[in-house]
């Protein structure tokens, strides 16, 4: 099994860079059964309610023509796409086949390729800037390692994951989740432990990373009608692990059940949830030293 599917781009001429897998996370390949089973919803229903945040992080990172950026689990890649229209010279993978061929069509002068984010198929110091929106979880933090050394030096991340979900006035939405297998959903919570006060800014220390900040980024999911809401939500990966457990039509029966208890007449369903950002660099090389 190769860990990457080339494809030729303005950054490194297409050429892979072949590196060993150096996780536990299993088989990455088995990613597209859950996420690109329903590719042309989850990037049409469900990714655009994510641009919130992609603008946000774009924001702060003050993106510039001929920026070079990577997104690691770009999805379906509407982030990428975002970040073109600034200008930035960008690449992305991604596990999934299916929603990469949707951010090949989004973005296709970008680098944009299938493989494991914990072997990126870039050479050294190939990006200024590296972004990964929810893609990058508690349990796969050795991706981290890969980022580091794909970033220049000074090069800057921008990651995000769920902050506190069951404080949020929107956690209804992620309920239906918790249909999945008792295992699947201890794993889901492990998942999410990067957003904990004080977990990323440790884990990104321990990857090298300095300057680290923390700051809450805008999410907000909307649907128009329980049937919408239900359709979106199996859209998405976790919706799998629970469709597997129960059956995608009691799926879907909670889902509408869930979303009917908040339907407010002429208003759409609006479902707002923490998201916390962390901003972080790689060294320069030059920290310390005497001016």
């Amino acid at each position: 099994m190769t860990s990457t599917e080339s494809r030729p781009g303005r950054l490194d001429g297409g050429a892979p860079v072949l590196r060993p897998t150096a996780h536990t996370e299993g088989d990455w390949t088995v990613v597209d059964e859950g996420w690109g089973r329903k590719a042309a919803d989850f990037a049409a229903l469900s990714e655009p309610g994510n641009c919130r945040e992609y603008v946000a992080v774009h924001h702060r990172l003050g993106l510039e023509t001929g920026v070079r950026l990577v997104d690691v689990a770009c999805g379906s890649g509407l982030a990428i796409e975002l970040a073109c229209v600034q200008g930035a010279v960008c690449a992305g993978i991604d596990a999934s086949p299916r929603l990469v061929e949707i951010a090949r069509q989004r973005s296709p002068d970008a680098d944009i390729r299938v493989g494991d984010m914990h072997a990126l198929p870039w050479s050294d110091a190939s990006f200024d800037v590296a972004t990964s929106f929810r893609g990058i979880w508690g349990t796969t933090t050795t991706a981290l390692t890969e980022i580091h050394r794909v970033l220049v030096p000074g090069g800057l991340l921008a990651l995000t994951v769920w902050g506190h979900i069951k404080a949020s006035p929107g956690a209804w939405a992620l309920a239906p989740f918790r249909l999945a297998a008792t295992a699947k959903v201890e794993h889901q919570a492990a998942m999410v432990s990067l957003g904990r006060p004080g977990a990323g800014e440790a884990v990104l220390a321990d990857h090298g990373f300095v300057e680290i900040r923390r700051f809450d980024v805008p999410f907000a999911w909307e649907f128009p009608d329980p049937e919408m809401f239900a359709r979106v939500l199996a859209s998405t990966g976790p919706a799998y692990e629970a469709i597997q457990n129960v059956g995608e039509q009691a799926f879907i029966a909670a889902a509408i059940d869930q979303a009917t208890k908040r339907v407010r007449d002429g208003l759409p369903l609006r479902a707002e949830i923490a998201v916390v950002a962390y901003l972080a660099h790689k060294p320069t090389g030059h920290e310390g030293r005497a001016t």
